[in-house]
């Protein structure tokens, strides 16, 4: 059993990033930036933005946090998006999800700029995601990807099963992993009887938030397992959707949670803006 270690990958891209961003800045004195919309005080989305923005200052973009109260209003939001749109010295554009109950999140999401929208999340990018065109692409799947792509872990051909059909994950995991030419199959929580379909998976992606949704007898010999969940325990501590230590010892490969996929995402969206920032420099040239 080997641990896919998105941590040490995430630093490396983190590294990349950060030559890109000196090299951009050297040849065109500009430098890459990235907006964050966080509506309300949910302790973990104020976390996440707040591990953004030090992975901005660290390669060296330019962060902006536009922090508004639980009751703002929907033209409030759009107001700001329309102003970001506009405003030449931001490549992405990031709405953190989720949004309170008044916002309409589809409208919000399709007001964002396609090409600074560096989560992944519009129509359009989805469509050029699911027609294998170039395009932004949502950070976590993305991330996976790219940490399969390290260990040189090839899912052609794999039968690759997906526990979640999200928007933010599941969908588009489906999607790349078709484009990658694997067999793919996407359960969710209408599926009758899970373990039917991950006991014959060469490879389970999951990423649902249900502590131990997979568990030892649910998988074959040799399988390789992608934990996307994130949960905190009774006792606050952090765990994904595999039951690690029983599940690990029938696994080839593995991810720990945290500390696997949770490092990547925020990787693809520093990756992800400097794309951004070189196109939008590229248009303007």
């Amino acid at each position: 059993m080997q641990i896919l270690d998105g941590k040490a990958l995430s630093q490396k891209i983190e590294q990349k990033v950060k030559q890109g961003v000196a090299l951009l800045k050297e040849e065109t004195s500009r430098t890459p930036g990235l907006a964050v919309i966080l509506v309300g005080q949910d302790p973990a989305s104020a976390a996440y933005v707040n591990m953004k923005k030090k992975a901005c200052d660290r390669v060296g973009f330019y962060s902006v946090s536009h922090e508004m109260p639980e009751d703002i209003s929907q033209d409030a939001i759009e107001n700001t998006i329309s102003m970001m749109n506009k405003n030449p010295n931001i490549d992405g554009i990031l709405v953190q999800l989720p949004l309170p109950p008044q916002i309409d999140t589809t409208k919000i999401l399709e007001l964002v700029d396609p090409a600074k929208d560096v989560d992944g999340f519009h129509p359009f990018n989805v469509g050029r995601l699911v027609t294998n065109l170039d395009g932004f692409v949502p950070c976590t799947p993305l991330g996976v990807m790219e940490l399969l792509a390290e260990y040189n872990i090839d899912v052609k051909g794999k039968n690759c099963v997906i526990v979640g059909a999200s928007n933010i994950v599941g969908k588009p995991m489906a999607a790349l992993l078709l484009n990658a030419e694997a067999t793919v199959e996407v359960c969710h929580i209408h599926t009758d009887d899970l373990k039917k379909h991950t006991l014959n998976a060469d490879m389970i992606f999951v990423g649902v938030g249900v502590i131990n949704l997979i568990t030892e007898d649910m998988v074959k010999e040799d399988v390789v397992i992608v934990d996307i969940g994130v949960s905190r325990t009774a006792e606050g501590k952090l765990v994904g959707d595999v039951d690690f230590e029983n599940v690990s010892k029938k696994s080839s490969y593995i991810t720990p949670s945290p500390g696997g996929v949770g490092p990547m995402t925020i990787a693809m969206l520093l990756s992800n803006t400097l794309k951004a920032a070189q196109a939008n420099t590229k248009e303007k040239s």
